[in-house]
């Protein structure tokens, strides 16, 4: 499901701006995912430090983790079809997907040979760069730049 940024994620994203702005962060390029919360927060960074315009590339590489069959549940919903140990086991291991899901582990094989692709050259060269992403696809990113297992990336 592709829902809108809500009032809590406006507030961070604008405080994310305001922290960017003090540090004199300037940017290249932006890249976000395709879902409009994403764009959003993306677009709301790049008005506070003064650079709206600036060239965004959308992407689903970039999506959140397809959580498949839990899409559109809330948590105490899923628990009542599927136990809560199960849903606990879904959400939160590396490498075991929900029922028409992905695992933190899929999310990873589909974002990071995205960022190496496309992300990555732009870094080489010493440009900055915005991802505003979401928290799975960020979490598996910084998974493989920081050579975390998988045990330690599920408790970030």
């Amino acid at each position: 499901r592709d829902v809108g940024l809500t009032e809590q994620g406006t507030a961070e994203a604008l405080a994310a701006g305001e922290k960017l702005k003090a540090r004199g962060l300037k940017f290249d390029i932006a890249y976000t995912s395709a879902l409009q919360r994403a764009q959003k927060t993306c677009q709301l960074i790049l008005d506070v430090v003064g650079q709206s315009e600036l060239k965004t590339i959308r992407d689903q590489a970039l999506n959140e983790r397809d959580y498949g069959d839990l899409s559109g549940l809330n948590k105490d919903d899923a628990r009542k079809k599927w136990g809560e140990e199960q849903v606990h086991i879904w959400r939160r291991s590396y490498d075991i997907a929900p029922p028409g899901g992905e695992s933190l582990k899929d999310t990873g094989a589909r974002v990071w040979p995205y960022y190496l692709h496309e992300v990555q050259p732009h870094v080489l060269r010493g440009e900055t760069v915005l991802v505003a992403a979401h928290g799975n696809s960020l979490r598996a990113l910084i998974m493989a730049l920081d050579g975390k297992s998988g045990e330690e990336i599920v408790k970030l």
